[in-house]
């Protein structure tokens, strides 16, 4: 079987695919030809193998996880926690002959084949690689500690604490994760660092196997068990390897210890570096409340007010100078610990927040990107040095990740080598050694620079002298908020002269939390002007604030920044009511248009440099569904698309469409979700394109039509029914929402009006009891429970299926539609009347929610000030009356909705 050479012809190590896939066919030659029809797994594995030895020997030892990686690799965004534990448990099931710590261990290897190969092509920025490791990491030890648990209790039962009251209660335990997991920074082969506490003394109940023991004893076994069961050795490797020498004590310290005793160490014993460690600390398995608890006994140990500057410096400086005196290697540049290397920015992050944020809260960020973001807002860096910094820890995590990934060990080394020094260069994407030596120069030397002036000997007798008081001065700059409360409301800080310009924003954060501290963190409180009666013009702002920019980087802030500015100026305007819902809504959509549109032609632009063609046109349209869809785009909804290419325009390129349309939508979906220190715009859903996860990013023009004629199902065609050009190639989007809605509507036909009828209800209900699962008792879901928004958009889909009815390119709007099916017959009087009030009702109560606390479809109802808000802009008396017309509402819409689907 032959390789086809353009799969393999710029990869960094072509040969490792083609050995890689002899080996595949001798071992599974039915798979290896599946395999070959497959071009973009083929593709991916391809591309999997030439960057890591290990991953290929992965795949040959467990062949499956192609097919599993082939429904998983076009997944988008970082996966938390919770999805993780979720795989976690399927993969258990399947793989239960497994001991644990191998089972463990496999399912991690699984996991970052899909990561890895995200992190090779780019798909997710290196915050979102290290984010999506850490949970993982997480995952897998509360998995664990629950297992763990179990076992402890069957032995010794559960163990119980007296309280300060002298009432017993269970006892609980919080595993808390310090370094790099500690600030969700974690990478491939990191250690895991770890430190046990509990809640209290006591015993057990005594009823397990093994009879009573203290709580003491019961909390150090369960310790024991938990680092057995990731950390030991077997056949795969351990899970992950374990370091507890960062607990109190050290090595000499028990495994486990109450939160009272280790509060107390921290405040007493420990010495500077030991609390310099907790500034990069958080919960990763356990209690979270218990972490809470601790860290509030030893935050002021940690950032102390009465430390001076020069003590902080100092303190920092002497921990690396350690470093150093203990690491000289002559075998080559250490990326983590080298002159210029990671930790060295670490360092500077943390140094800094130790010297400023025992006065300064806002400074104490574990993650080291946004530490030197807001070092850098406080003026106790440049914006020159952030870039800096930025720059060269993208580069150097990347390089990291690309060294350890290629045997899975925990290296930082860059060999001296020539042959493979090269190798790792084309593994970075560069053509030649030289530039890769260049550019690790560069940005080393960038780094050691800015090191060297913030612990010179100078900054830190400067500091020790006084001039910290100027640092002070800028600490806090005109304009800014000083505090925000989601519960008590918000604080300004108001400089002199505040203009009347800003009186809109002054607005907006006495009743938004949630665009409060968005100002907060952009600092961009002074620089928002908005106008109701003027008409932006969003795509040239868009389009501007990127056209002079090449870097990604670069082009990616300034996007994000400027959009920023434009969804506050609609903010602004909206809370003041100096514009309606509609009209908020309506430049919203116009701002995601533009958003996409520029992000389409960032996409081309990085497409023409790594393919290094011109690109003319991107020959690409996007299709809106959902809000998009239906032009009523609101604070912080997703993008629901479908990536749609024309294949019948002819392919002068050099790589198959699919490949290059799959590259496309994977760059364009990071540039609009990608997390950077500038946020993210919009989380992009592709999930209801054509064969769901499964399907291809972008689909052919000829393909998604042929998709909707013959195998969409009903569900799909309700959805695809709002289907809308968003952005693109015009001509091309503009056809496909024509011949797709026109192929939904003649389907639609064929279809016995029961069994549509029945499947929209069937899908509608399911919606609601699946949500209800993770909702509390007497929480109200103004979306997916009973006469929610839902039981409105459901109704309305089925009677346009089943009438044939189309949405009106001028006004796609629910009560348009509405409307629209009153004279056609479609509804009577009085279905139209009790879904059109309940509709504006519902609409208007999720857009001030959307506005005050963000997007939520539960009603916050212990939140009084975000319920009096709503109730007062709707024009009702209070929130209890608001309460009251909710109930009917929803009990009116549900009526409405059993009677159309009963009626057929």
């Amino acid at each position: 079987m032959s390789i086809p050479e353009h799969l393999i012809r710029d990869l960094p190590d072509p040969e490792a695919a083609v050995r890689f896939f002899e080996l595949l066919s001798t071992d599974e030659p039915l798979l290896a030809r599946k395999l070959l029809k497959n071009d973009a797994l083929l593709s991916d594995t391809f591309t999997l193998v030439s960057y890591s030895p290990l991953l290929s020997t992965t795949i040959l030892q467990n062949p499956e996880y192609l097919w599993w990686l082939n429904r998983r690799r076009v997944d988008r965004g970082v996966r938390g926690k919770e999805e993780m534990l979720e795989s976690l448990a399927r993969f258990s099931l399947t793989h239960s002959q497994l001991d644990l710590n191998v089972r463990f261990a496999r399912f991690r290897r699984r996991e970052l084949l899909r990561i890895y190969l995200a992190d090779i092509r780019r798909q997710l920025t290196i915050a979102e690689v290290t984010e999506e490791v850490s949970n993982l990491a997480d995952a897998v030890l509360e998995s664990a500690l629950r297992i763990a648990r179990q076992e402890m209790d069957n032995r010794y039962g559960a163990p119980f604490e007296i309280d300060e009251n002298g009432r017993k209660k269970l006892a609980e335990i919080c595993v808390v994760s310090l370094g790099k997991l500690g600030s969700r920074e974690l990478n491939y082969s990191s250690d895991i660092d770890l430190l046990f506490i509990y809640s209290g003394e006591g015993e057990t109940s005594g009823s397990g196997s093994r009879g009573q023991i203290t709580a003491r004893e019961y909390f150090i076994k369960l310790a024991e068990h938990i680092i057995r069961i990731i950390g030991q050795q077997t056949g795969e490797g351990a899970t992950y390897r374990v370091d507890l020498r960062l607990r109190p004590h050290g090595r000499v310290g028990p495994l486990a210890m109450s939160v009272r005793d280790t509060a107390e160490y921290y405040r007493n014993e420990a010495a500077d570096w030991e609390r310099q460690v907790l500034i990069r600390s958080r919960t990763s398995a356990g209690e979270a409340q218990l972490f809470e608890r601790f860290f509030a006994m030893v935050e002021s140990s940690v950032f102390s007010e009465s430390q001076s500057i020069a003590s902080a410096l100092g303190s920092v400086r002497r921990s690396k100078q350690k470093i150093d005196w203990e690491h000289n290697s002559e075998k080559g540049f250490d990326a983590k610990l080298g002159k210029g290397g990671i930790r060295e920015i670490e360092f500077i992050a943390q140094a800094l927040q130790l010297a400023y944020g025992g006065r300064d809260r806002w400074l104490r960020a574990s993650h080291t990107l946004i530490s030197l973001s807001r070092l850098a807002d406080r003026e106790h860096i440049s914006k020159e040095e952030l870039t800096l910094l930025y720059d060269a820890y993208e580069f150097l995590r990347r390089l990291e990740h690309i060294l350890q990934m290629e045997h899975g060990l925990q290296t930082h080394l860059v060999p001296s080598d020539t042959i493979r020094r090269a190798m790792i260069a084309r593994r970075m994407r560069f053509t030649n050694l030289d530039d890769f030596d260049a550019t690790l120069e560069r940005h080393t030397s960038d780094v050691h620079g800015i090191f060297r002036r913030v612990f010179s000997d100078e900054n830190i007798e400067s500091a020790a002298f006084g001039d910290a008081s100027i640092n002070e001065d800028r600490r806090i700059k005109p304009g800014k908020i000083v505090s925000v409360d989601d519960n008590a409301g918000i604080s300004i800080n108001k400089p002199v002269g505040f203009s009347a310009t800003n009186s809109l924003v002054e607005k907006l954060i006495s009743v938004s939390p949630k665009f409060a501290s968005l100002l907060q963190a952009h600092n961009a409180l002074d620089e928002i002007e908005a106008d109701a009666k003027t008409e932006r013009d969003f795509r040239s702002i868009l389009f501007d604030a990127v056209k002079e920019r090449n870097e990604l980087g670069i082009r990616l802030a300034a996007l994000r920044t400027q959009w920023f500015r434009l969804i506050v100026e609609i903010a602004a305007l909206d809370a003041a009511r100096s514009i309606s819902t509609r009209e908020s809504k309506r430049r919203q959509t116009l701002l995601a248009e533009a958003a996409i549109n520029a992000g389409l032609d960032i996409t081309r632009h990085e497409l023409a440099k790594r393919f290094g063609m011109r690109i003319e046109s991107l020959e690409l349209a996007v299709m809106g569904l959902g809000k998009l869809g239906g032009a009523g785009i609101d604070y912080d909804s997703d993008l629901d698309l479908v990536m749609v290419y024309d294949d019948s325009a002819s392919n002068l390129r050099k790589v198959a469409d699919t490949e290059f349309f799959g590259r496309a939508v994977g760059i364009f979906v990071n540039v609009l979700s990608g997390v950077t220190r500038e946020g993210s715009l919009y989380r992009v859903d592709l999930r209801l394109r054509p064969y769901g996860n499964n399907g291809p990013g972008a689909i052919s023009r000829r393909s998604f039509a042929e998709y909707v004629r013959t195998e969409a199902a009903i569900w799909e065609m309700l959805a695809f029914l709002k289907i809308r050009n968003a952005g693109g190639v015009h001509r091309l989007a503009a056809e496909t929402e024509e011949h797709i809605t026109k192929i939904i509507l003649q389907r639609a036909k064929t279809i016995p009006r029961e069994d549509l009828a029945h499947e929209t209800r069937r899908v509608r209900l399911r919606l609601e009891k699946e949500r209800s699962l993770s909702t509390r008792r007497g929480e109200i879901d103004i979306k997916y429970g009973s006469g929610g928004m839902l039981d409105i958009y459901f109704t309305i889909r089925y009677l346009q299926l089943r009438d044939g009815i189309s949405d009106d390119p001028a006004n796609r709007s629910s009560d348009f539609v509405l409307q629209m099916l009153l004279e056609n017959g479609s509804l009577t009087k009085g279905e139209h009347s009790d879904l059109l009030a309940g509709y504006e009702f519902l609409s208007e109560l999720d857009h001030s929610l959307r506005l005050t606390v963000g997007r939520s479809t539960l009603l916050p109802s212990t939140n009084s000030k975000a319920l009096d808000f709503a109730a007062e802009r709707m024009g009702i008396e209070a929130s209890t009356i608001l309460m009251q017309q909710l109930a009917v509402h929803r009990i009116a819409i549900r009526d409405a909705f059993e009677s159309v689907l009963a009626s057929k």
